[in-house]
């Protein structure tokens, strides 16, 4: 083979290559300016609908911090914050006004303030990506203000500095995407509201993430996993104000009602000030073929909580709620302030039944042994637990919730379950 023949069949290799997994798209290439000052929030919107009008590829952040406002990925692109980059959110509340007519939700019918206002949107986009060592930093520390004696029911010493229908109520919001991923990213200093949201979305893979929020903050929750399906959440370290991993089928924004199922959550390291794993909440529908496993849930309210509330603050669905076929195995709880495990219906909460749900290989210290309050007209049924432990701390300690259990004195009491 000649050299310029070789030449030839290397040149159409990697027009191969770049045919198949895309090209990188830089955003410096776009006018973008990595020194933390500059609003690039034009030039990064320029390079992702460069990179999706061209098949998809990479749109690369590297060497600075960027400052941007809100920006929509699109199909086909992987939006990748290299290691030496920081992804830095405009701490001006007026850079997140409402999204303009989302094709997938409705958005007078969205729990936070009902707004649809984020970061980082998606709506029904296919073959999306967020990816790489880098950081997204939400900037919350320009959307909160220190209370000097906490009164909500969270314990927070910060509150929200503007009301629910102006604040920004969610970092990165997902709807109706299909074969999502995001990997590797930090996300820290959260605004008051949720991290991740990913609302009725299909093939969605998150593993490696550290998600960092201030637990005085209040409602920044971790990866909020709403009407999904075919879900694997792993290897996360996850710390929050509310609750660090959610599952729900609230589908009253939705134009119509979907399932939360086939989801698995495990090799994840959780703390929050709320729930470790919190699963449903007022009038959510059908949740169910869920796997948990491989947790460590440290320092929290409760490790697992399962409560259908009376509806309030916006935040509810439509549906009788319908919890089944869900698995746990393999948990570590310490440091539990209130119960390790709560399954609650209130009276008004719209429900049909939570059933079949086991509980295998737990080991709880915390303030409480697990707690079960029913409805005479739904049924809980089927709970198994299987080789589990539960030790009560010294009941003579108060101020539980404020110290996070630091420094108490354990193993006062223990039950321990066991089945062959």
């Amino acid at each position: 083979m000649t050299k310029k023949s070789l030449a030839a069949a290397l040149t159409g290799l990697i027009l191969t290559a770049v045919t198949l997994y895309g090209a990188d798209f830089d955003i410096r290439k776009f006018g973008a300016k990595g020194d933390g000052v500059t609003k690039n929030t034009v030039a990064i919107q320029k390079a992702i609908d460069a990179c999706t009008k061209a098949g998809g590829g990479r749109v690369v952040l590297m060497d600075g911090v960027y400052l941007s406002g809100p920006i929509q990925l699109k199909s086909g692109v992987d939006f990748h914050i290299d290691g030496t980059a920081k992804f830095l959110a405009s701490p001006d509340i007026k850079d997140y006004p409402e999204w303009p007519d989302p094709k997938h939700i409705v958005s007078e019918n969205l729990p936070r303030g009902n707004r649809n206002a984020c970061v980082i949107f998606a709506d029904e986009a296919e073959r999306i990506a967020i990816t790489g060592r880098g950081v997204i930093d939400g900037n919350g520390t320009y959307h909160v203000e220190k209370i000097d004696k906490p009164t909500n029911a969270g314990g927070w010493s910060y509150k929200r500095k503007y009301p629910n229908d102006e604040s920004l109520p969610r970092v990165v919001f997902f709807a109706g995407c299909k074969d999502v991923l995001i990997e590797d990213v930090t996300m820290t200093n959260q605004p008051s509201g949720w991290s991740y949201w990913l609302h009725d979305c299909d093939r969605v893979t998150v593993r490696g993430l550290q998600i960092l929020a201030d637990l005085k903050y209040p409602n920044n929750d971790g990866i909020h996993l709403n009407c999904c399906r075919d879900v694997t959440v792993s290897d996360c370290h996850i710390e929050c104000g509310d609750d660090s991993i959610v599952i729900r089928a609230n589908s009253r924004s939705l134009h119509e009602n979907k399932p939360m199922e086939r989801c698995v959550i495990t090799n994840c390291v959780l703390r929050s000030h709320a729930n470790g794993v919190r699963i449903a909440w007022s009038n959510d529908g059908v949740i169910r073929h869920c796997a948990l496993s491989n947790l460590v849930i440290t320092e929290s309210k409760h490790g697992i909580g399962i409560a259908l509330p009376t509806p309030h603050a916006k935040d509810y669905g439509r549906e009788k709620t319908l919890i089944e076929d869900i698995c746990f195995d393999n948990i570590l709880m310490d440091g539990i302030y209130y119960y390790p495990i709560v399954i609650s219906i209130k009276e008004k909460a719209m429900a049909e039944a939570i059933r079949n749900l086991r509980f295998n290989n737990i080991q709880a210290t915390g303030a409480n042994f697990p707690c079960f309050l029913g409805r005479e007209d739904v049924p809980i049924e089927n709970i198994v637990f299987n080789n589990c432990s539960f030790t009560q701390v010294n009941p003579e300690q108060k101020d539980m919730q404020m110290v996070h259990a630091t420094g108490i004195t354990f193993h006062a009491t223990t039950f321990t379950t066991r089945t062959k």
